[in-house]
Order: C-alpha cells, then structure tokens, then sequence
C-alpha cells in the first residue's frame, strides 16, 4: 500500500460525526505536565535508588568542556535556569533551556586542547587496525562448566548492582562516613536498574542474529522493548524514535557520549563470546555505538574484553594489566587505564589509590566513564580476585557505583564461578524473579535468563 492511498482511504471512507463541545475540546494539561515533568528531571533531579542529586544541564556542559569544546559563557543562564526552577516559573525555565541547548550546539573544538590532542577512534576497522589483540583461547561450551561460570557472572553483576544503587552519587568519605566499610546490603536489595536492561535488549537481538547482529539490530530492541533511559541512552532512544540509525543515534545532540552508558553494559559482550577477546570487542563497539562514541564505546570495550578473557585467565591483576596493555594511552581512555594501574602500583591501599584518582579527575561528572574506569581498575587490584574484598572496595569508592559494582562482580565471578559468591548476597536476588523495566520482558526467571545466555554462546560458537 502507498502511503497516498492510505490517507485517501481514510478521507473517503469515513462517515461525519456531529462532536459535542466537550469532545471537541484540545486538553493539554496532560502533555504539559508530561513535559514539565521531563524538563525539570533534566534540570533537577534524584537517583532513585540512592536519592543522590544531579543536574544533567550541568553535566551536559561540563561534559563538552571537559573533550575540550569551547562554549560561549553559559555561567549566568545556568544560574538562572536553576533560579527559575526553584520559582515554579517553567516559562523562563523552558527559554533559558532553549538558549542552553543552542549555546551547546553552537560549540566548537579548540585544537590546542589536551582531550582534543588525543586519539579517538570513529571505527571498529580504526580501533581494531590499531589493537595488538591477544589469540582467541579455546572455551568449550558444551558441558557443565559454561553455564556455572555464566551463572556465576550473571549472579554477581546482580548482586553488584543491588548493592550499589543504594550508594551511588556520593564520594567515598561520605559513604565511609554513613555506612563505614560496605560489607552487607545498607538497605534490602532488588534487581531494578537500566545495566541489566540494555543487556538484555543486546542478548535478544545477539540470540536472534548471533555474530551478524548489527546496532540496528540492537536499537530495534531498544525502542520496541525499553521505554526510557538516562543522560546518552534517553538521548539515544529519542534519536532512534525520531528515524536515526547508529551510530547518528549517539552523536547527535548527546554530550553525555563519553559516559558510562557503554561500561555499565559491556560484561554480557564477553560472556557470549568466551575466550575471544577481539570478538567481545567487535560485538561491544556494535552495541555502545547506539549511545556512546570515542572514549564511551572504549569503556563497554574493556569490560567485553575482561569478561571474555575471564573464562581463560584465572589471575586478576595478569588479566587486569594484560587487557589495559590493549588500550594505547594516545586515547584518553587508555590514559585514564594506565594512570589508575600506577596509582595502585604505588599506593598502600585502596584509598590512596583512588584519592590520587579523584584528585585527577575531579572535573568530571560522578557517571563520565574516566572516574569510573579508575574505580574499577582500583577496585579489581585490590580486591585480588576475592569477591567480598572487591565489593567492598568498589561501593566504597562511590560515584556511579552500581554500574561499576556490577560489572567488577560479573568478572570476579566469571573467573571464580559461583562458589566465590556468599549466600547472603546471592539469597535476596534469587527469592523471586529478576524484576525490569522493560515493555518486555517485566520479569524474568534468574536461571531462564542463564538459559538464554548461554544458548546464545553455543549458537555463536558453532556458527
């Protein structure tokens, strides 16, 4: 059918009705404040496992300044955006947003800037070409032992996660503060949180397609299956509703391509592709082009290489500095690798390790993928492949804690199986079924969810 002769259909075959004045009437009080709602989340907002704050206007700004953007003064209007907030004047709000939006895509790189001097690659064929990448280490799939580690994997990004969304948002020396040393649940944990979500949406479409996914493959899900995201996936997922296809859906109008939407994802690249590092990398770059570009895809990148290579390496810090030797240090991420492996080499403990971090990246947002990167390296060397000590570094550290809890567990597990992981984690989150967000589906059965993990690795391995 063409398109004319659809709306011809509909003029000619449709009987006139008489509309009272009460149907007749344009409400849209609802819209309004649908969108007021909306507006306001972006100017002011609180997470909501952690009620920690966060002003993703700032963040945005912060975040093109920080890949060396040179933006035109925006000092006053961002005080005034959040003046008029605290006023309930959403009219004055919606302009100064307006002007806010424009400065920012106005803005233009300065060359002499140090992020601007550094290499980001705008292909898989780039990277790949430039990747010294280990050979592939056979992991056989048929018998018991795949799916007790890809259980264990799955279970301990869950417990990861459970744990640190109550923390995220907050620096260390609150968290020690509040809490002391995290080596329990601080509330009653669930499974409710968009890490998992985005993997799922890869593993149907990866189950469906197998190494011939592609990330429309993947954003086809995305539309269909999540109803919203946060920071470079909302934007992603607005970009994809509007006709955009990858990676046009993360470069447009998104400043947040450079945070930790892509890292928080990249574990379940690696557990369907075991032992193969350049796979899981191929396959990571694929799914974080939807949201993510340059330094962004390079972080899912290094947590599909970790987990793929888990399966193979039983040492944390032999596969921790052999997968950071992958990553050049000409690309910032690289950099921010190698910076955090030194920062542990020459400090005492935990603390002094990530303090020398912080200090170094305190100009970016607690979710950019730099900082969180750092914690995890910090993390993973210290935690010496025992899950409670990594758990109880990584939630200490803070920031966005449970996208980098859940995927520092998923490797520790990956490597140990499932007997690293104590009962009283695991118990809570195996009560019941796993509960999303998504359209589809809501809930999930813990081991069905392993089931469909691991039968998407079997077909993959024998395609």
């Amino acid at each position: 059918m063409k398109a004319w002769e659809l709306t011809r259909d509909l003029l000619r075959d449709t009987t006139p009705v008489t509309r009272t004045a009460q149907e007749q009437t344009w409400d849209a009080g609802d819209v309004m404040r649908a969108q007021d709602d909306l507006m306001t989340l972006f100017w002011r907002s609180r997470v909501p496992g952690s009620a920690a704050p966060e002003c993703l206007m700032a963040g945005a700004l912060q975040s093109l300044e920080n890949k060396g953007f040179v933006l035109a003064a925006y000092e006053q209007l961002l005080r005034d955006g959040l003046d008029a907030l605290d006023r309930g004047d959403m009219e004055s709000l919606y302009r100064i947003d307006m002007r806010l939006r424009a400065l920012m895509r106005d803005a233009r790189p300065d060359p002499r800037h140090p992020s601007q001097q550094t290499v980001r690659h705008s292909s898989w064929a780039a990277f790949d070409a430039a990747t010294a990448w280990p050979q592939d280490v056979v992991f056989y799939l048929s018998g018991d032992e795949s799916p007790r580690r890809i259980r264990a994997g799955w279970l301990g990004q869950l417990v990861g996660a459970g744990a640190g969304t109550a923390l995220e948002g907050y620096t260390a020396d609150n968290l020690a503060a509040a809490f002391g040393p995290i080596r329990g649940y601080v509330r009653e944990p669930n499974t409710y949180n968009d890490d998992i979500t985005f993997e799922i949406a890869f593993l149907e479409a990866f189950g469906d397609k197998g190494a011939d996914v592609t990330s429309t493959d993947i954003a086809e899900r995305w539309t269909s299956l999540i109803p919203l995201g946060w920071s470079a996936e909302a934007i992603a997922l607005s970009n994809i509703r509007r006709g955009l296809l990858p990676p046009e859906t993360a470069q447009c109008d998104n400043p947040f391509d450079e945070w930790i939407g892509g890292q928080m994802r990249g574990t379940i690249c690696g557990m369907v592709v075991p032992g193969r590092a350049r796979e899981a990398a191929r396959l990571a770059w694929i799914d974080a082009e939807i949201s993510a570009a340059g330094n962004g895809i390079l972080g899912e990148v290094f947590n599909a290489v970790m987990a793929a290579r888990a399966f193979a390496i039983d040492d944390m810090r032999e596969l921790l500095l052999s997968t950071v030797a992958l990553f050049s240090p000409d690309t910032e991420y690289g950099a921010v690798l190698a910076f955090a492996v030194a920062a542990c080499r020459e400090a005492d403990d935990w603390r002094a390790a990530w303090a020398r971090c912080d200090a170094e990246y305190v100009e970016y947002n607690w979710i950019h993928v730099y900082p969180n990167a750092a914690a995890q390296i910090v993390a993973l060397w210290f935690g010496e492949g025992d899950f409670d000590r990594t758990l109880e570094v990584v939630c200490g550290i803070g920031h966005d804690v449970d996208c980098n809890a859940a995927q520092t567990l998923c490797l520790i597990a990956l490597q140990r199986g499932p007997d690293s992981i104590a009962d009283r984690w695991s118990a809570p989150l195996l009560a019941d079924d796993i509960v999303t967000y998504m359209r589809r589906p809501a809930r999930i059965p813990f081991e069905a969810l392993v089931d469909q993990t691991v039968t998407a690795a079997r077909v993959a391995a024998a395609s």
